[in-house]
């Protein structure tokens, strides 16, 4: 399924949907915002504050900045804390969202100096950490890893990493994304998590399938410095409330469920283990959220898919991620509102018609 034309027919037709929270249509998220919402203007006041200090609250932070993008976000913080240290070097995991999906803007438009970390095939250790001279402005952690099926470090490396960056002078900065699912993975509140950093990112359509936007939060100083970055950087828009009233919206429709996801997550690998040619990486799952390494090429992968979506009104994935091997394609499977609508042996026998293996 590469013709976008021919994806896009195939998945309005289609009835059941396998991943996260199922189509985002824009009349389901224009009515994520309440009718009676309060506008901000530039930024200041209305459902914009108001989210802002539900977030602080949230994360158990003073303060906090809505903004229209998380790259918009964490390029202002990062800045901030280089230049409050005269620092421009940023530590981090080799497959972190920066380096990988932002074309290294943080270098590029602020001069920053991305310093990775660790192995690309596993997570960033203290140990790793242990092995750094250069004086760093900021270690960034990511969690969860995304490009690693969501895995998360245990409890004690975490606290020894963000402890690692304070005793030599940089500032421990989480990209949380995806703070929501890893809370339910960690099983804490997402302030008890937050707390160890000293600013906190968080989005709100990756998770709890809001409007695109973001919340910093950290240290009310650092927060005000942002909003300035915000002003250069053309994110204070006339007009934020949309994605604001929607993320709040969203927020207190979805945040309580983690759990559930994650619990559902969980059975779903337990199913997944009885069809031979697919592996669930981690497994079990650490958040709602795993990637799965199927036996079949490209080829035979967009043809089942294809297929499911027109027979049996199933929209799966429009292609797969490779893998260094071409037999072991790899999706990503984010468990939301819509794969909660299925069992998991639903959810196990739609793998299995990927691969063209049947269940054991």
């Amino acid at each position: 399924m590469t013709d976008p034309l021919e994806q896009a027919a195939l998945r309005d037709q289609c009835t059941v949907f396998l991943t996260n929270h199922g189509p985002v249509k824009p009349s389901d998220l224009l009515a994520s915002i309440p009718a009676d919402t309060v506008p901000d203007r530039y930024g200041d006041g209305g459902v914009v504050a108001e989210l802002e200090a539900e977030v602080a609250g949230l994360l158990g932070k003073p303060a906090a900045v809505y903004l229209p993008s998380g790259t918009m976000a964490q390029q202002s913080v990062l800045r901030v804390h280089a230049d409050r240290r005269q620092r421009r070097t940023v530590v981090y995991h080799p497959l972190c969202h920066l380096d990988r999906h932002e074309d290294r803007a943080f270098q590029r438009l602020h001069g920053l100096t991305g310093r990775p970390a660790g192995d690309p095939a596993r997570l960033l250790t203290f140990d790793d950490l242990t092995a750094i001279a250069e004086p760093a402005g900021s270690l960034l952690i990511e969690l969860p890893q995304r490009d690693l099926g969501g895995q998360q470090p245990d409890w004690d490396d975490l606290r020894a990493q963000t402890q690692w960056a304070r005793e030599r002078g940089a500032a421990a900065h989480l990209d949380g994304a995806r703070l929501w699912e890893s809370a339910a993975g960690y099983g804490r509140p997402p302030g008890e998590i937050a707390a160890l950093f000293d600013t906190v990112y968080v989005s709100f359509y990756k998770g709890i399938g809001a409007l695109p936007g973001c919340c910093l939060a950290g240290p009310a100083d650092i927060i005000a410095e942002v909003r300035e970055w915000r002003k250069r950087m053309g994110g204070t828009l006339y007009a934020l409330w949309p994605g604001a009233a929607s993320a709040l919206s969203c927020l207190h429709r979805r945040l309580p469920l983690m759990p559930a996801y994650l619990s559902h997550a969980r059975e779903i690998a337990a199913a997944l283990r009885e069809v031979p040619g697919v592996r669930v990486v981690p497994d079990p799952p650490q958040v709602g959220l795993m990637h799965l390494l199927l036996s079949t090429t490209p080829e035979g992968f967009a043809s089942a898919a294809r297929r499911l979506a027109a027979e049996q009104h199933i929209w799966t994935w429009p292609r797969a991620m490779p893998t260094p091997d071409p037999g072991v394609q790899r999706v990503e499977l984010h468990v939301g509102d819509a794969t909660c609508a299925l069992r998991p042996g639903q959810v196990r026998d739609i793998i299995a018609a990927l691969t063209g293996l049947e269940p054991g």
